[in-house]
C-alpha cells in the first residue's frame, strides 16, 4: 500500500511540474500587443511621480491630447481611461486621479500656449502631452514644431510638473499622405534636451501592425479595433510611467 501511495505522489508531482512547465512556456511566449522592452525603456525619470507615490500623496495625471486620445461615445475604452485603470491596478495603495483635456485640431504651438493655464487649474503631478498628428497633417514647419514642443516642455517644468511626451499614432493608410519622420525626430530631440521620457506610440503601434497583433490598414473593424488598440496603449503607458518613476514592487503593492 505504501508503494502505491508513493507512486501516486510521484505522478501528482510530475503532473504539477508539467503544468508549471507549460505555464512557464506560455509566459515566455509573446502575448498579443506585447511591447519590446527597448520601446518601453527611458533613461529619463519622473521624480515627482515617485515622490507622490512614495509619500502616500495623490498622484494627479493630466492627459493633454488630440482626437486620437479619444474614441467617440466610448470614453471608458479610450487609452486615458485604460491608463487610469492600469495605474490603479499597479498602484493599489495609491490615490490616482486622471483628467483629460482634448485640444482637437490644435497644433503643438496652439496647445503649448495654454499649458500653464491648464496646470494652474488642474494641479497635476504629471502631464502626458500627446501631440504631433495635427502638425504633420497640416505640414507645419518641423523647426516651428520643435520650438513649440520645446517651449511647452519648459513651461511645464517651470510649473513644477513631470512630463511625458507621446508622439503621433501610426497608420499604414496615411504613410504616403503624412511625412511623420521630421515630427518624430524633433520630439525625440526635445525629450533628450529636457530629459523627459518619450512614449514612442508611433513605433509601438507600428510594431503591433507588423507583428500581426492588429491590422491597422483595415477599415472594417472600426470601433472594436480602436478599443483593443487603446486598451493596449493604456497598459503599455502605465508600465512606461511606473518604470520611468522607478517605482519598485514594494511601492506597487
Amino acid at each position: 500500500m505504501k508503494s502505491v501511495w508513493t507512486m501516486l505522489g510521484l505522478m501528482l508531482l510530475a503532473g504539477h511540474l508539467t503544468a508549471a512547465s507549460v505555464r512557464a512556456e506560455e509566459a515566455a511566449q509573446p502575448q498579443p500587443c506585447d511591447v519590446p522592452a527597448d520601446l518601453l525603456s527611458s533613461e529619463s525619470s519622473l521624480p515627482k511621480v515617485a515622490e507622490m507615490v512614495k509619500g502616500k500623496q495623490p498622484l494627479n495625471v493630466l492627459v493633454v491630447g488630440s482626437r486620437s486620445s479619444t474614441i467617440p461615445t466610448q470614453e471608458a475604452s479610450a487609452y486615458p481611461a485604460q491608463l487610469l485603470a492600469a495605474l490603479k491596478g499597479r498602484l493599489p495603495s495609491a490615490e490616482v486621479n486622471l483628467s483629460v483635456e482634448l485640444q482637437a485640431s490644435k497644433t503643438a504651438e496652439e496647445t503649448a500656449a495654454g499649458l500653464v493655464k491648464l496646470v494652474d487649474a488642474k494641479k497635476p503631478t504629471l502631464v502626458i502631452w500627446q501631440t504631433g498628428t495635427v502638425d504633420a497633417m497640416r505640414s507645419v514647419d518641423p523647426d516651428d514644431f520643435r520650438s513649440a514642443i520645446d517651449e511647452g516642455v519648459v513651461a511645464l517644468q517651470k510649473a513644477g510638473t513631470d512630463v511625458v511626451l507621446v508622439n503621433l499614432q501610426y497608420s499604414p493608410r496615411t504613410e504616403t499622405m503624412i511625412s511623420a519622420p521630421p515630427y518624430l525626430d524633433n520630439m525625440r530631440v526635445v525629450a533628450q534636451q529636457h530629459d523627459v521620457p518619450l512614449f514612442d506610440r508611433f513605433a509601438i503601434m507600428r510594431h503591433w501592425n507588423e507583428a500581426g497583433d492588429f491590422d491597422l490598414f483595415s477599415t472594417s473593424h472600426g470601433v472594436e479595433l480602436a478599443k483593443q488598440v487603446h486598451a493596449c496603449l493604456g497598459r503599455a503607458l502605465s508600465k512606461f510611467v511606473i518604470d520611468a518613476a522607478h517605482l519598485d514592487q514594494a511601492q506597487q503593492n
